[in-house]
């Protein structure tokens, strides 16, 4: 274990070296900080207030909606929060998102004390007020991208977390039982390699009725963990021959406990690699799927999906310029851990370079 601690130790160190790989990791923080507290950043319902002698969280009902305490349902609250708090409950207090700006709705006149409606169209350039502009209706696009971050890295790890579950599991029993188990494990590898997962995802879509963005995870999940367990076969058929891995099969150590306890924290190095590209081709795929309208449903707020408003008003560039750049530099930050990843962990490439 000291050995494995040490490694880990010294591939962070040697991580560290490299500028480019260290800020696209602080990028990939700043993206998780904005996606955890979205709705604290944008939106229209408190953070936290007082009402009627009790504290509630509206804000909480961007997570989901059943979360928004029932309460404001039966005051007849409508989604309008400043002034039904004031008039109904004199005595009430908020702590209000920093951005008071929806990413499902347009923001009404006088909705927060002398702010005008939010303009639509060609008149929602980018403003002092709206920084990124509005869309067609009138919704700001900068809370929309707030809120669409957490659709975006929702759909990178919960996909590749399914990915690569199934690749490592998979990889595992085949390189290190071989045999038939590695015939069979070869030959779902190779069957899964040649089913498209666009075309896949759009069948699934065309089928269900009411499609969510859980479903485009799942499909990315069970058809990508093909290079994963491809990678996790080869490392346990090398590791399984060492000297450490025979030492503990002589002392009794059972399959599991060798795979699990012995080979798989010193194979996990290299799998990580194409865990971090894969997020990355999570997101583009996710993107692209909403930018053809088969993405998240209303009212989810996805990047794509604010790509796929501008194709019926292309004098509206904001709709794409601000989206855009935050796949390519999304995407772009993944690859660039995913590479000093690579080359911390990989002694081959450090020697190349050298």
């Amino acid at each position: 274990m000291m050995a494995a601690h040490g490694f880990w130790i010294e591939a962070w160190r040697r991580y560290r070296r490299r500028p480019l790989a260290m800020a696209a990791l602080g990028f990939v923080g700043f993206l998780m900080a904005v996606a955890a507290f979205a709705p604290a950043i944008a939106g229209t319902k408190p953070v936290l207030c007082r009402y009627k002698g009790r504290l509630y969280a509206p804000c909480l009902a961007y997570v989901d909606r059943r979360f928004e305490p029932a309460i404001f349902a039966k005051d007849k609250f409508r989604g309008t929060y400043p002034k039904n708090l004031a008039e109904k409950d004199p005595e009430s207090w908020a702590i209000w998102p920093l951005f008071f700006q929806d990413p499902y709705r347009a923001v009404r006149a006088d909705e927060w004390p002398g702010r005008p409606e939010n303009p639509a169209m060609d008149k929602g350039i980018p403003s002092r007020s709206h920084p990124f502009g509005t869309d067609q209706a009138g919704v700001d696009v900068l809370a929309k991208m707030v809120h669409g971050t957490t659709v975006a890295l929702l759909v990178g790890f919960v996909s590749m977390g399914i990915a690569g579950t199934i690749g490592i599991l998979i990889g595992a029993l085949g390189g290190y039982f071989g045999g038939w188990i590695d015939a069979v494990t070869s030959r779902v590898t190779e069957i899964v390699m040649c089913i498209p997962t666009l075309v896949l995802i759009l069948a699934i879509v065309a089928i269900i009725e009411k499609p969510t963005i859980w479903h485009t995870m799942a499909i990315i999940g069970f058809t990508g963990w093909t290079g994963i367990a491809r990678l996790t076969r080869g490392e346990f058929l090398r590791l399984k021959g060492a000297e450490y891995v025979t030492a503990a099969r002589a002392a009794g150590a059972g399959p599991l406990r060798i795979m699990l306890r012995h080979i798989l924290p010193n194979a996990l190095a290299p799998i990580l690699v194409p865990i971090t590209f894969g997020i990355a081709a999570a997101i583009l795929v996710e993107s692209g799927l909403s930018f053809l309208g088969f993405g998240a449903p209303p009212p989810s707020a996805s990047w794509g999906s604010i790509l796929n408003g501008a194709r019926s008003n292309l004098a509206m560039w904001w709709l794409v310029v601000f989206p855009g750049i935050a796949i390519f530099l999304t995407v772009l930050a993944y690859n660039l851990v995913g590479e000093g990843l690579q080359e911390a962990t990989d002694p081959r490439l450090r020697e190349a370079r050298k």
